[in-house]
């Protein structure tokens, strides 16, 4: 997992818990895998250790109060949830964790988790009795539903002098394990264009042949190919959602348009992702003027077929490394892999579509597939996913790459 954690910026949130005094070798053990690590600490976790260390050894002064008429003159929480990278909370406590799951904003620490747009890992700290309470059980499951990392715990003595689970993690492991959710940041230098939501084809001024598509699973990607370094081009339809940071967008309508932005902007990527769910047709008349509802019972419309964007680019002399979507509603698997071969594509992950899953849901899962392998990955929200399958198509990449330059 060496370099994965270089030059990330990760905000490491400190709670009230004995284990505190861990967090401050967790900052150098984050430093030495190359981050750089700013410290917010809790009132409580101030009892336990010093802002003066952890000031001291993060080489950053330590934010506490979400009152502080210093910090906040200049919205100190929001510009330190734009700042990072990663927001890990370790030792997370009991009440922290709750905090969290109900959106209470009563201190530093939870306002900056709830501004972020970044991931949160957490790693919990507490007694064994407290860990396995169905309280904090609950809010655990409404974290990790929420996109948010559970890091640990560990098992073993307590300071209480009881035995059990709820032990902090060791730093070194903490860090492992985020290294091993983190994407690796090895697209520098890389253009990843990604195609995300639907596509509306015009009828007539206010009627469009549509589809369910919310586009998240699209701008999670484009979240992800950002975080792992690339220069990330996010081709739209219409959707209601807020462009991922350090991601330029490029907003279209329709199927031509999609194809048209697509061909422009894989002139010199290195990577295409065709997310978006496109229209197959689209009506083959424009009406300039509203469509009356007439007497008869029926309304016919001729359809003719759109461009396939993901074939196109394919098709290309220089083409990028391309990664279709197939969603579908049976026999996914054999349709992906038909798709895989037909459109000459490096990679497509399939998933089931329609009865509540795929569109317009936080949570999916991805079968992926690939002329060699394949690889499943199972239900979680789709910021996981998105990772998750950004590390395969990083894999794969380079793959491809070392087998041709070979």
């Amino acid at each position: 997992m060496s370099g994965v954690l270089l030059n990330k910026k990760i905000v490491l949130g400190v709670t009230g818990s004995i284990a505190a005094y861990k967090a401050a070798d967790l900052v150098r053990r984050l430093q030495d895998a190359g981050a750089e690590v700013r410290v917010v600490m809790t009132q409580s976790a101030c009892e336990f250790i010093t802002p003066l260390t952890m000031q001291t050894l993060s080489g950053s002064p330590v934010a506490i109060d979400l009152l502080d008429t210093v910090q906040e003159s200049t919205m100190g929480h929001i510009t330190l949830a734009r700042w990072a990278g990663w927001v890990l909370i370790a030792p997370a406590s009991a009440n922290t964790i709750a905090n969290l799951a109900y959106g209470q904003t009563d201190d530093l620490l939870s306002a900056l988790c709830l501004a972020t747009e970044s991931p949160v890992a957490i790693a919990p700290a507490m007694n064994n009795k407290m860990w396995q309470n169905q309280v904090t059980q609950s809010n655990l499951a409404q974290l990790s539903a929420r996109g948010i990392y559970i890091i640990g715990p560990d098992s073993g003595d307590q300071a209480c002098g009881e035995q059990g689970e709820g032990r902090l993690l060791e730093p070194n492991d903490i860090v492992d394990e985020l290294s091993r959710i983190a994407v690796p940041a090895r697209l520098q230098g890389k253009h990843v264009v990604v195609t995300a939501g639907p596509t509306f084809e015009p009828i007539d001024p206010v009627r469009f042949m549509g589809n369910r598509s919310s586009g998240k699973m699209g701008f999670a990607i484009a979240k992800a190919a950002a975080e792992a370094g690339a220069k990330v081009t996010l081709i739209s339809g219409p959707v209601a959602l807020m462009t991922p940071p350090s991601v330029t967008r490029v907003d279209v309508e329709t199927a031509e348009q999609m194809h048209d932005a697509s061909m422009r902007h894989t002139s010199d990527s290195n990577i295409f992702i065709a997310c978006a769910a496109v229209s197959d047709y689209r009506p083959e008349t424009y009406q300039d003027s509203k469509l009356k509802k007439t007497q008869s019972s029926q309304l016919q419309l001729k359809l003719t077929i759109n461009k396939d964007i993901v074939a196109a680019v394919a098709a290309k002399k220089n083409r990028p490394f391309v990664v279709g979507f197939a969603a579908e509603t049976d026999n996914v698997e054999q349709y992906a892999k038909d798709k895989l071969i037909a459109k000459k594509l490096d990679m497509i992950a399939a998933n089931k579509v329609g009865d509540g899953l795929g569109f317009g849901v936080d949570d999916n899962a991805l079968s992926v597939f690939w002329q060699a392998g394949s690889k499943l990955l199972p239900k979680a929200p789709k910021s996981h996913l998105a990772r998750d399958l950004m590390t395969i198509i990083i894999e794969q990449y380079y793959a491809k790459n070392t087998t041709e330059s070979t």
